[in-house]
């Protein structure tokens, strides 16, 4: 019998550091690409056309989602568990089977999306004129669900650094094809830049998963079974919680075009990938890195509980403070990455905001109910979830406009962190540690301080309590995050720099 080495709680802290960093670095390197980005498709396009390529995405992420099977989280889940072996020959197995699956997937993906152009342009916009386009997307869908297989196999072995490596090709690739396509073509062009964008991230991510699984062995039809099974079983559940999560994205966009028109839609695509930007990468590294390590523990609830409440406690630590200035700078930031047209997306930016924090603090305990495979659980909670989201979106609405969405996606999140909370102190007996409560009742109540400092006090005083908020909460951010690292990852002149000034 071997024993695995349970990481100590410093070396967990580390663990989720520098995978957290990396991610981080990767993502700084596309918050400077997305500034030319979106600054250059909303001179070149306006508020309607990004309203378009936010619908047209909504259309691919959907299709996507139904056709591949939720091939990118039971892809993740079977490799890692067949590099727990060690065995190179199962490794190279399972990524045959994978890469197999999500070609065969993807055909019928574009397929599906191209017989149903017309349907889909007619329920979107109320006429057949984006048919074509809609078509083109096809294409689309293939390339992200072969790269969603081969993406599946990097984050499988645990590769963080090709992970963000292929971020920041895909940040580039994104600004370098889409500004010339749209500065030459204008909104013709916006269907054909994501279908490019989408064939440049199936090279760079065949490019770095080229190498896993290189020779794999013959494989009869019955192996592949073995293989394909547990992968769809699995992924039927990811699809369902993808289709309900994309679904919902997609229309609470119609809601919102229905109420104000393209441009309106363009607002919130606008106010929704700024309050996205600083807490995604945290996300995106929890769900790369974090989600393979809890599923290794799922099965001790102590050992479950400790990674969760660490991942929290980071991702708290890092996301707060970074979020409170997103609230305090929204009409700057809304200027420096789109323009002044976009400055009606403030008020909803600053919702969106709020629900962020909520969603930091609830996904990592989300991750214990997919980790120990509760399928039924997790499929009910994201119906749940779906019905709420738009349920409150039509409300808020019809009744407060474009924002009305962003107050949808914070209660959202205010229900649902209850409820995932009940959900997972049933299954694990997961509590909050005293530190992570202790945070919590930190950020949570200065932002909204921060948030209500705008709606009741002119613009200048507000701007000064959210600018004492950020200083505050970063200064304690940093002396925690510094108190968790073993010391000797920390260099002592940095550490006597921050005791002594922090």
């Amino acid at each position: 019998m071997t024993l695995r080495m349970i990481p100590t709680s410093g070396e967990t802290y580390t663990q989720i550091l520098k995978s957290t960093m990396l991610m981080g670095g990767s993502s700084l390197v596309n918050v400077a690409l997305s500034i030319i980005r979106n600054k250059a498709l909303a001179v070149l396009l306006g508020p309607e056309g990004v309203g378009l390529m936010g619908l047209y995405q909504s259309i691919v992420d959907i299709a996507q989602t139904a056709a591949g099977l939720g091939l990118g989280g039971s892809g993740v889940r079977q490799v890692a568990e067949a590099a727990g072996t060690g065995d190179e020959a199962r490794i190279a197995q399972s990524a045959k089977a994978l890469r197999c699956i999500s070609m065969i997937l993807g055909l019928l993906g574009a397929l599906l999306l191209a017989a149903l152009a017309f349907p889909v342009s007619d329920f979107t916009f109320g006429d057949y004129q984006h048919a074509g386009g809609i078509a083109l997307l096809s294409l689309a869908v293939f390339f992200r669900i072969v790269s969603s297989g081969q993406t599946a196999l990097i984050q499988g072995l645990r590769g963080i650094a090709d992970l963000a490596r292929i971020n920041v090709l895909t940040g580039f690739f994104g600004t370098v094809i889409t500004v010339p396509l749209i500065y030459l073509f204008g909104t013709q062009a916006i269907a054909p830049s994501v279908v490019a964008i989408a064939a440049a991230t199936t090279l760079s991510t065949w490019w770095y998963s080229r190498r896993i699984g290189a020779h794999p062995p013959r494989m009869s039809v019955r192996q592949f079974g073995q293989e394909w099974a547990p992968l769809l079983r699995l992924g039927a559940v990811f699809m369902a919680s993808g289709l309900m999560t994309f679904g919902a994205a997609y229309v609470i966009r119609i809601i919102i075009l229905k109420d104000g028109g393209v441009m309106a839609a363009g607002l919130y695509q606008a106010a929704w990938g700024l309050g996205g930007l600083y807490a995604g990468f945290i996300l995106q590294a929890m769900g790369t890195d974090f989600y393979p390590r809890l599923t290794a523990t799922a099965d001790n609830h102590v050992e479950c509980n400790r990674l969760v409440n660490e991942q929290t406690e980071i991702s708290v630590l890092l996301a707060g403070p970074g979020l409170l200035a997103t609230l305090t700078l929204a009409p700057l930031m809304m200027s420096l990455f789109y323009s002044s047209e976009f400055h009606g997306a403030v008020d909803l930016l600053r919702w969106i905001c709020l629900g962020m924090m909520l969603r930091i603090i609830a996904w990592p305990m989300g991750f214990i109910i997919v980790a120990k495979r509760a399928q039924a659980i997790f499929f009910w909670t994201e119906v749940a979830a779906t019905l709420v989201h738009v349920g409150l979106a039509w409300h808020f609405v019809s009744k407060f406009g474009t924002p009305g969405a962003g107050m949808a996606f914070f209660g959202l999140y205010v229900w649902h962190s209850i409820l995932i909370y009940v959900i997972v102190r049933r299954l694990t007996g997961f509590r909050w540690s005293a530190a992570n409560r202790r945070h919590v009742l930190l950020f949570l109540p200065a932002s909204v301080l921060v948030f209500s400092a705008f709606w009741v006090l002119p613009l200048w005083p507000a701007i000064g309590i959210g600018a004492l908020a950020v200083a505050l909460t970063g200064i304690y951010s940093l002396r925690m995050l510094v108190q968790l690292l073993p010391p000797e990852m920390m260099p002592a002149v940095i550490r006597g720099w921050i005791a002594k000034f922090a």
